[in-house]
């Protein structure tokens, strides 16, 4: 029985392991000049090498013909003690342990013993090559400390790790013992030159793009290109390397769908992709292939976009993409990748993928129907009319959204009597809903931002002196009270007054809040404070004397019984608190107040 291609076409000296040319020369060169460690730490991702380097490195020290300088610190590969080492057969001298199944304190003791014995021969090593060392525990790695320390003569670990963090984890100090060396990722093009020496040296035939394929495929490891060239050839009769073959081998969804997709995409059509997808969950594909399938060809239509090229992809989806070059924005197609890259750890855990890929492809087809909130902002700064672009305007009617806020007069400014300066708070972030709007939403926005800036300040409206406000005044300036506060370093009181909700003003000026039983502290709090509190009202309206503080059930019934015409007390809602936000900073900027009216913005912090 022939040996599979992994094994069969193992690396035999440092010079063929493919692509670690750091790692492979330095050791090389430590032992042609007689500088070899007692211990090395080899890290890099699975199929890279590890393992075999920690082999050519004990057929080196142990060569029969070591120290010969045609050889330079290479292995022969010929004599002896290099077959055995090389083919994993018994040897005195090196040692192979699985740190997977012999990871506890008593195998590392075992280990530790082992190696206090001295070589077979006068010019010989002992090499111990423990694989997956991560694995060990971190009691494990304290009995091999000292050994590691203070090694006995001619002895060296060799420690081969997917996971380097998880050893520097559970036993530091061990680190500093070692020298560390990190190997690369086998890159496409050298797994595709290897596998095309590998077959030419087999004498199969092959098509490149089926290469490209399994080199995609690998990710990076030549050992599991070996692996599944091999499962490649053992599909059909014949020995050769198809595209067809890799696909139906690796169960990889075939390029066309891919373009399909992209093609739905583009054209806008989001009611024909719950068939597209149906159709690949019909044929059993993974999904999660597809989505990496589909990012692959998102990123490849815009390296295409901004004018680069990605040379790992063949030439006839090469040539596909390019007569597709145009047809989706580099903008939108980056906004696509950002949004799959956000779904995909949802998705790896998500019960019902299909669903997920779907409402995606359907949130793609429908991008042309949101607009930025940059292009608003930049009508808002031009102060013109020009509609935005064609593909950024939806053709529906327009939906407000059900969280959005509804528009607010602003409240009237009122001439502030003291020194104190209130600063303006900085603009907030609003979220425009993500539904159809009208080619004219941003000429009508941009119209009223203009009036607004044209428009002189609205003066306050008259009031008699000494006349009581009504409670809907003060509700309105009732965050200028809170800011009247705060701007005097009472940054508590400012928090509790803001909690309190205005309900009724008597005859006398004396105005009445109440509070909700779960803020009976906050109540003591302003009751406590009550004649600062009275300074910060005048400041901003006139006619207030006093101030009442009373629960909401005591409030509405005093209120009823006075016979006032507030409105009786409710329970605030964070959607009440948002609601006067908005209208207190709309007043502020008239930008920003055009910009809710029109769009009905929403304020999220």
């Amino acid at each position: 029985m022939s040996l599979a291609l992994a094994r069969k076409y193992r690396p035999r000296n440092f010079a063929t392991v493919a692509v670690q040319n750091h790692v492979a020369n330095t050791l090389k060169g430590a032992i042609a000049r007689g500088r070899v460690a007692h211990g090395y730490l080899l890290c890099g991702p699975r199929g890279t090498g590890k393992t075999t380097l920690a082999r050519v490195l004990a057929m080196a020290l142990n060569c029969e013909r070591r120290g010969d300088p045609a050889l330079a610190g290479e292995p022969c590969g010929q004599c002896g003690s290099c077959q055995k080492i090389w083919s994993g057969s018994a040897s005195l001298d090196v040692v192979e342990i699985d740190a997977a199944s012999n990871r506890g304190v008593d195998d590392a003791r075992d280990l530790r013993e082992r190696a206090m014995y001295a070589p077979s021969g006068e010019d010989r090593y002992k090499v111990y090559i423990v694989d997956e060392a991560h694995m060990l525990t971190r009691e494990a790695w304290n009995a091999l400390l000292k050994v590691l320390e203070e090694p006995p003569p001619r002895v060296v670990f060799v420690f081969a790790t997917t996971e380097p963090q998880k050893i520097a984890q559970a036993a530091a100090p061990v680190l500093s013992r070692l020298q560390r060396f990190d190997l690369k990722r086998i890159g496409p093009s050298e797994i595709r030159e290897r596998l095309a020496a590998v077959l030419s040296e087999e004498e199969v035939t092959f098509e490149p793009e089926a290469l490209g394929m399994i080199a995609r495929a690998a990710d990076g490891g030549l050992r599991d290109a070996l692996s599944l060239t091999d499962q490649v050839l053992s599909i059909g009769a014949s020995a050769e390397v198809t595209a067809d073959r890799v696909r139906e081998a690796l169960g990889l969804v075939p390029d066309e769908e891919f373009l399909a997709l992209l093609d739905l995409v583009a054209d806008r059509r989001a009611a024909d992709v719950f068939p597209a997808v149906q159709r690949l969950a019909d044929n059993g594909v993974d999904f999660v292939l597809v989505l990496a399938g589909l990012g692959d060809l998102l990123r490849a239509q815009l390296a295409l976009a901004l004018g680069g090229e990605l040379p790992e992809l063949s030439e006839r989806l090469r040539a596909a993409l390019s007569e597709r070059k145009g047809r989706v924005a580099g903008g939108d197609l980056l906004r696509m990748l950002h949004a799959l890259l956000e779904l995909e750890p949802m998705y790896r855990r998500s019960g019902q993928p299909q669903l997920l890929l779907e409402t995606l492809l359907v949130r793609f087809a429908l991008m042309d129907r949101t607009i930025e909130l940059e292009e608003v902002l930049k009508g808002f700064g031009g102060g013109g009319h020009d509609d935005p672009p064609p593909r950024r305007v939806a053709h529906e009617p327009r939906v407000a959204s059900a969280h959005a806020l509804p528009p607010s007069p602003p409240p009237a400014v009122a001439a502030a009597s003291s020194a104190h300066a209130i600063p303006a708070p900085p603009m907030p972030q609003v979220a425009i809903p993500q539904v159809a709007i009208p080619g004219t939403a941003t000429q009508q926005v941009a119209e009223a931002a203009a009036a607004a800036q044209l428009a002189p300040p609205r003066a306050a409206p008259a009031e008699a002196p000494g006349a009581p406000p009504s409670v809907e005044q003060v509700q309105k300036r009732w965050n200028r009270v809170v800011e009247a506060i705060q701007s005097r370093g009472r940054g508590m009181l400012a928090q509790a007054v803001q909690r309190m909700q205005p309900v009724s003003v008597d005859g006398n000026g004396v105005l009445t809040v109440a509070y909700e039983v779960t803020d009976d502290t906050f109540a003591q709090a302003v009751d406590g404070a009550r004649h600062d509190v009275v300074q910060a009202m005048q400041e901003v309206l006139r006619g207030v004397t006093g101030l009442r503080v009373q629960a909401a059930g005591a409030a509405a019934s005093a209120q009823g019984a006075a016979g006032t015409s507030a409105r009786p007390t409710k329970r605030l809602t964070a959607h009440d608190v948002q609601k006067q936000r908005t209208s207190h900073l709309a007043a502020k900027d008239p930008l920003l107040e055009a910009a809710v009216q029109a769009l009905d913005l929403e304020l999220m912090d």
